[in-house]
């Protein structure tokens, strides 16, 4: 089905994409999986790059801190009747913040019991996945204790693996952040099963063999190396709104090399391993390229059903639906302009991406990276040139060590 050109529709999907259309013409929505829950809206760093607290969306200051247990209890009875009406064998509950562990280990513990029970009991074939993604400060022996009893995994979100990579990653007195997260991590590391790895916002100023080989050292069972959430009107640290360097490109291509040429040991990287997928043909699972349909929400502390967070660095209620656990479905979220747009895959990408001999592995990039002022969504990524070179690049690595083509 053809979808409206941007230039006569400013605030691509919202006013643009006709979803009763979409579902007459036979486009289905796909179930949700992923289930994102808010369970405290305030954290206890002050990251210089924050994408929640710094950006352009600050809905956080009206949610109430910790999420109600009523929140929690409609959440659950909303995913299981989602898993049973679609049939799901799996979804994934996600907490976070904030910072998730300012409502407690043995809250999250409850939370996660409270889900399950109510999935085992309207799907009773569908498993539930737990985990949490913290900055690890609050990461005790007694709070991981509670957490592996829950079977709830840990992720941790860190810029590098010692003190002057993570000089970003300060209090709300600007104090550093490391010596706590350090000490949390070496408990971590104690329970390797409760680990479910790093996420590491890049930092073009940074050494990235050096950001890789430290984070390496501390033996994750995975790592993922992000983009700096930006788009073209709020561009990313160091670039003009006009400037299409490749400063970000050129880091994750050195980072890359190095994590290749030392193949297969130190721990898997996402992004290149998605990407290395995709040029073989391997269907793809992340946001941050390919074009495979967005199957994650958000609940909020209030209860609000949302978009996912990246959104906020594009206005203020951006990742709002209108929805909430109290009143609405997940499947009614499943036709809001936004969550369909990112279902659509290369059709919600304009048409300078769409005849790109790369879009199938790039995907347009991060939904949330194509965000410009007055016209939305459906723009290239702000990274556009960083993941064109990047791509190209792992696509003649791969070339030369198997008999597969570059592009």
């Amino acid at each position: 089905m053809p979808l409206p050109a941007p230039s006569s529709h400013p605030w691509w999907p919202h006013r643009a994409l006709d979803v009763a259309g979409l579902r007459r013409a036979g486009v289905r929505p796909v179930p949700f999986r992923q289930f994102v829950l808010k369970v405290h809206s305030r954290c206890n760093l002050a990251c210089t790059y924050c994408y929640v607290y710094r950006g352009a969306d600050q809905s956080w200051r009206e949610r109430p801190p910790r999420v109600p247990e009523p929140v929690v209890a409609h959440t659950a009875r909303r995913i299981a009747e989602h898993a049973a009406g679609h049939g799901l064998t799996a979804v994934h509950l996600n907490f976070h913040g904030g910072e998730p562990l300012l409502a407690g280990a043995d809250f999250l513990a409850g939370a996660a019991a409270t889900v399950r029970a109510a999935v085992h009991a309207r799907a009773p074939g569908c498993a539930v996945h737990v985990s949490l993604q913290t900055n690890a400060t609050l990461l005790t022996d007694r709070a991981l204790a509670a957490l592996a009893a829950a079977d709830v995994r840990v992720g941790v979100s860190l810029d590098g693996g010692d003190a002057a990579l993570n000089g970003r990653r300060v209090t709300h007195a600007g104090r550093p952040s490391w010596p706590a997260a350090a000490r949390g991590l070496r408990r971590l590391t104690a329970r390797p099963g409760t680990w479910a790895g790093v996420l590491c916002t890049i930092d073009p100023r940074s050494d990235p063999v050096r950001v890789y080989e430290s984070l390496a050292a501390l033996r994750p069972p995975s790592l993922d190396l992000l983009l700096p959430h930006a788009n073209w009107s709020s561009p990313p640290p160091g670039r003009g709104p006009a400037e299409e360097a490749t400063r970000y490109g050129d880091w994750l291509i050195t980072a890359f090399d190095h994590w290749f040429a030392r193949r297969p040991a130190g721990p898997p990287v996402r992004i290149f391993r998605e990407i290395i997928g995709l040029l073989l043909g391997v269907p793809g699972g992340a946001e941050a390229v390919g074009t495979s349909p967005l199957v994650a929400v958000v609940v909020d502390t209030d209860g609000a059903i949302e978009q996912v967070d990246s959104l906020k660095t594009a206005y203020e209620g951006a990742p709002a639906t209108g929805l909430d656990v109290f009143r609405h479905s997940f499947d009614e979220a499943l036709d809001h302009p936004g969550i369909a747009a990112r279902q659509l895959g290369p059709d919600a990408l304009p048409d300078a991406c769409r005849a790109c001999p790369v879009v199938a592995v790039c995907g347009g990039g991060n939904y949330a990276h194509r965000y410009r002022a007055g016209s939305g969504f459906r723009n290239r990524s702000v990274y556009c040139a960083d993941l064109y070179k990047l791509v190209r690049h792992v696509a003649g690595r791969i070339a030369e060590v198997t008999s597969a083509p570059g592009l």
